[in-house]
């Protein structure tokens, strides 16, 4: 089950112009040896790069760019979706969700009519549904795909607001120049579902107190049933 709540912050941006604009690591990115990226280049809400290292022998991440959506007359011209999909255990997750999830989250908004953190609730849960759907279906060809999954870090810029919602243990940081002294100082606008941190490790043991195993120590690093060190949450 998706709990908790999202955070939505004020944000300085402000649309500059009415192009529309995709972007993600599967189209058009460039390679370099195991760096995998995508030069600076200027969208509705700013300019964005995007860059990600390969870990593995398969890319299992993701990232995705769309400006210049989200059109609704009350909440200004134009917005900005950003989403970074850590994947783990295979890249189908993170896939799927680049896939869907700015689908799920353009027709709730075109639904009711404007963007809140109910709407981007409902995206994320109609995502997660979607590929619980293909895990069921897969399941007696592809066994393994249940073992698979991802972090899923979104940011919406919209009428001037910016929505983040974070599943799993990425973390948004805005940076914020000091004019006065000229410093950038890192402002954290998400928080981590991670085991590490002991309150996140009492909020599972208290919604699985019959499992005794739900949260191990596993070499000095505490992991959800000995495997992951995150679960999903949003907020």
């Amino acid at each position: 089950m998706l709990s908790g709540l999202m955070n939505f912050l004020r944000a300085c941006f402000r649309p500059k112009s009415d192009q529309y604009s995709h972007t993600s690591l599967d189209t058009g990115g460039r390679q370099d040896g195991l760096l995998w990226y995508k030069d600076t280049g200027q969208h509705v809400n700013g300019e964005f790069s995007m860059a990600v290292v390969q870990a593995n022998n398969l890319l299992e991440d993701q990232s995705q760019l769309e400006s210049g959506c989200l059109s609704l007359n009350e909440l200004g011209p134009y917005g900005t979706f950003v989403g970074v999909y850590d994947g783990h255990g295979g890249p189908e997750t993170s896939r799927f969700i680049n896939e869907h999830l700015f689908q799920h989250l353009k027709r709730f908004t075109s639904e009711q009519q404007t963007i809140s953190v109910d709407v981007i609730r409902k995206a994320y849960q109609a995502t997660e549904e979607g590929f619980l759907s293909l895990v069921t279906k897969q399941w007696p060809m592809k066994p393994q795909i249940a073992a698979v999954g991802s972090c899923c870090l979104v940011g919406v810029i919209c009428g001037g607001t910016l929505y983040v919602a974070n599943l799993g243990d990425s973390r948004a940081v805005l940076g914020r120049a000091v004019k006065a002294t000229g410093e950038v100082l890192a402002i954290q606008l998400s928080a981590e579902h991670n085991v590490c941190i002991e309150s996140v490790r009492q909020e599972l043991q208290s919604l699985h107190p019959d499992d005794s195993q739900i949260v191990v120590l596993k070499h000095n690093v505490w992991r959800v049933k000995g495997l992951i060190q995150f679960y999903k949450r949003i907020s």
